[in-house]
């Protein structure tokens, strides 16, 4: 798999697995573990945007 699909594949799960724990912090009032699925999911948003600019410049 090129660097720039692997970026992009892992930045949507990251992104998922941030939605997911942000949920359930606000379901369960767990501000940690909601402030922590904010950062995974942003965490994720950012590598899926270094694999676009890789693939577009061509890795």
């Amino acid at each position: 798999m090129k660097p720039s699909t692997e970026d992009r594949t892992k930045g949507k799960l990251h992104e998922v697995k941030g939605k997911i724990k942000e949920k359930v912090g606000k379901a369960t009032n767990d501000p940690k573990l909601e402030d922590s699925g904010k950062a995974e999911k942003n965490a994720g948003k950012v590598q899926k945007w270094i694999g676009r600019v890789e693939k577009a410049v061509g890795e």
